[in-house]
């Protein structure tokens, strides 16, 4: 399983992530339970703060917390995220970035991350996405550094690996999002899923779990659950090939199940295609694989986000919103609340600050973690223990994170 996972987490982030540079993001409040965990808005009518000025003055503090993400040219959303931290808290916040060959360059990693430890006053070091090295950069910081907290979002080690060397590591709950998937679908209308993969992704354990969870709810609401092969991205004819398939193959679908046919997909390169197709169709587009409104919804329906909104949540939501009223889709598409992995830095961020002050003592602390995503994604945020699905085995530093659904 250590290698499978490892696999399906990358793959199932292939989701499209958005990082890394040299500067911050933005952040949020407190947290919840054990095993499986469910928490409540506290800002009614389920609004999410992502993306907006937060209420709270910023604290002066003692200390340092040091944030690890991709390159801006690999993972925008995550860099931007931690660049509007940075801004928010100044001189508190470090910001590096992997090296973007983070899987032949992990001397590299290793070396930033000791650099970062080498600042007595740094408390804290988080790493998302938590490339390939950073299990062995934790280590190299634990052995010198003890005291700091070590937090590890969306890894590509397996988990035996990660959850050794980080105090706390957490990733989207990809399993449950099929269940998820079915209940926005059935919420907008929809009387059919259409779900696109194929074979190589159809072989990783979290991508059939999300698949039978996806199913298994659409026949409890009544609704038809259909497969779609399409042509896999890493064979001889590439991404285009896959891309092509998708805008010719939706029509297709509608036409035969009518507009109120929902479509997922397990792969970045069908997502964009996918939401277009759909959008001139008229259909449902429950959610991307990786439910951000940063991924797929700009280059498919031409959004244009000048400089001075990269980054910003709520006016990408807006153009959406505006886009889709346009087309008489007004609930025809959705996303989380709070992007991926805006929410992961941000709330990342908190929960350091938070372990810092003195909030609270257990590093690996679901309460305070729920508490925290849910503020901040605006509620129904559900947390839960990772449990492996071959073997059965939880890790109780592990948690998996499934954000608050909305309609655009």
């Amino acid at each position: 399983m250590k290698k499978a996972l490892s696999l399906v987490l990358a793959a199932a982030m292939t989701l499209s992530l958005a990082a890394c540079g040299s500067s911050g993001g933005s952040t949020q409040a407190p947290a919840t339970t054990p095993a499986q965990t469910e928490a409540g808005s506290k800002a009614e009518g389920g609004e999410s703060q992502a993306g907006s000025e937060a209420a709270t003055e910023v604290p002066a503090a003692n200390f340092k917390i040091g944030i690890l993400t991709s390159t801006v040219s690999q993972a925008e959303e995550e860099y931007r995220a931690a660049e509007a931290v940075k801004e928010k808290y100044g001189d508190m916040i470090i910001h590096q970035t992997f090296p973007d060959k983070a899987a032949s360059e992990q001397e590299t990693t290793i070396s930033i991350a000791l650099s970062l430890a080498a600042d007595p006053d740094v408390k804290a070091i988080i790493c998302n996405t938590a490339m390939e090295g950073t299990a062995a950069a934790m280590e190299k910081v634990r052995e010198k550094r003890p005291d700091i907290l070590l937090l590890a979002g969306v890894p590509s080690e397996s988990p035996d690996v990660i959850c050794a060397a980080a105090d706390l590591v957490f990733h989207p709950d990809v399993a449950n999002m099929g269940t998820a998937v079915a209940e926005a679908a059935a919420e907008m209308g929809a009387t059919t899923v259409v779900h696109y993969s194929f074979p190589r992704h159809m072989a990783q354990p979290l991508n059939i779990a999300r698949h039978d969870n996806m199913k298994a709810k659409c026949e409890e609401l009544g609704l038809k659950f259909v497969d779609g092969t399409s042509p896999d991205p890493m064979s001889d004819a590439g991404i285009a090939a896959t891309q092509q398939y998708i805008l010719e193959d939706v029509p297709r679908k509608v036409e035969e199940y009518g507009a109120d046919t929902a479509f997922f997909g397990t792969n970045a390169g069908q997502q964009e295609p996918m939401c277009k197709a759909v959008f001139e169709a008229g259909a449902i587009y429950p959610m991307p694989d990786n439910p951000s409104v940063f991924y797929a919804f700009p280059g498919a329906l031409g959004i244009e986000v000048p400089e001075d909104h990269k980054g910003d949540v709520d006016y990408m939501r807006d153009q959406i919103s505006a886009k889709l009223a346009e087309n008489n889709m007004t609930g025809r598409m959705g996303a989380w609340s709070a992007p991926m992995h805006t929410m992961f830095i941000n709330c990342a961020v908190q929960y350091a600050m938070d372990y810092c002050n003195g909030t609270f003592t257990e590093r690996a602390d679901m309460e305070h973690f729920t508490q925290i995503f849910s503020d901040f994604a605006g509620g129904d945020v559900s947390v839960r223990v990772y449990e492996d699905i071959e073997s059965g085995k939880t890790y109780d530093n592990f948690f998996v994170v499934l954000g608050k659904f909305i309609t655009l």
